[in-house]
């Protein structure tokens, strides 16, 4: 397994201290938004929320890891990816509010976030195919749980970026727990990375609280899945907190079972580590927290600027037409249930 922090300066290297500096705002970035995030849903602003405290580093150091016309394609926590790859906060937000991604103004190569379980990991090789058919040097990086590599999609992605030699990087998040199933009940191999070897592609591990290292392992898995040599990463993080805000993980999870860098704060032990390389300062730390809240700050009130979603709405990309029938076919549904439910139709 890959490391950096604990086992050699940042001189040692090939990262220079502005990418080490750009890394660390973005994981301060998304640590806040992660925190504040969770407040809103306590409150009420918004129905659900997956909370990914403790992975920011893990998604942070592959994001930055990307080029500029690599696709991401995300999972459900993925949300720190996606705003280190440039999505705004707000988009993330809305998303969760019941606004469709695709309705979002950015152009980042990205994705809609896959609530399904691996329904993902097909579709990133597809792409990565057709940037072969139409000679993109780009790569695909598509990001899962470990709780993914026990559905079969997770087989037959593989599978088919092997055969096809699809730019593919499976970039697999071990947080140790689908829900609250323990990695040792989804799979008896020996590691997640382990499984690459069945579909005649490359497998590494990385320390995923270490942005440094899984910034460095994801670049040249994506040098080598541009190349046609597809990777998967199994980056060892951990996830904090809940799996989602309806979740009590200590009815199930004992932390005593893994060791302690896998446990650890990834912001703090990062913080350190650059502190230790003078890299950064206190007069950085405090200016970068204020600019991640002041940002936060702004992405709710553009998030809160637009209409409120309708629950009639997720029709309305459905059907190319109005068809008479159908429009009166949903009126009777939400009446109904309006009628028989009225605060199911306010939620």
């Amino acid at each position: 397994m890959y490391r950096v922090i604990g086992e050699r300066s940042l001189s040692t290297t090939e990262i220079d201290e502005t990418t080490a500096r750009s890394l660390y705002r973005d994981v301060v970035r998304t640590r806040r938004f992660d925190e504040r995030a969770i407040a809103l849903q306590r409150r009420g602003w918004m129905s659900g929320y997956p909370p990914f405290e403790g992975q920011e580093a893990s998604q942070v150091g592959a994001a930055h890891a990307m080029r500029e016309s690599d696709w991401l394609v995300p999972t459900y926590r993925s949300n720190a990816a996606q705003i280190a790859r440039g999505v705004p906060m707000s988009d993330v937000l809305r998303f969760r509010r019941g606004y469709p991604e695709y309705a979002s103004d950015h152009e980042v190569p990205i994705l809609p976030q896959a609530v399904p379980i691996a329904s993902q990991l097909p579709h990133a090789v597809g792409l990565g195919m057709a940037m072969n058919y139409t000679g993109d040097e780009a790569a695909a990086l598509c990001c899962f749980g470990d709780g993914a590599t026990s559905e079969g999609d997770f087989h037959e992605a593989l599978n088919f970026a092997g055969v096809f030699s699809a730019p593919t990087v499976f970039f697999c998040e071990n947080n140790g727990w689908a829900i609250s199933m323990p990695r040792e009940r989804q799979t008896a191999s020996e590691s997640i990375a382990i499984k690459a070897d069945a579909y005649g592609i490359t497998g590494v591990q990385v320390d995923g609280n270490d942005p440094l290292a899984v910034y460095g392992v994801v670049g040249e898995a994506l040098s080598s899945a541009r190349e046609g040599e597809p990777v998967l990463v199994e980056s060892l993080t951990y996830r904090r907190g809940a799996h989602t805000t309806s979740d009590d993980p200590s009815r199930y999870r004992d932390e005593e079972e893994l060791p302690d860098w896998r446990t650890a704060d990834p912001l703090e032990r990062y913080e350190s580590y650059l502190r230790e390389e003078r890299v950064i300062d206190d007069g950085d730390v405090e200016r970068i927290a204020e600019e991640a809240d002041e940002e936060f700050t702004e992405a709710v009130e553009r998030a809160e600027s637009g209409p409120e979603a309708r629950p009639e709405d997720v029709f309305d990309p459905v059907y190319e037409s109005a068809d008479p029938r159908l429009v009166k076919q949903r009126e009777r549904l939400f009446a109904s249930v309006a009628e028989h439910d009225p605060q199911r139709m306010e939620r």
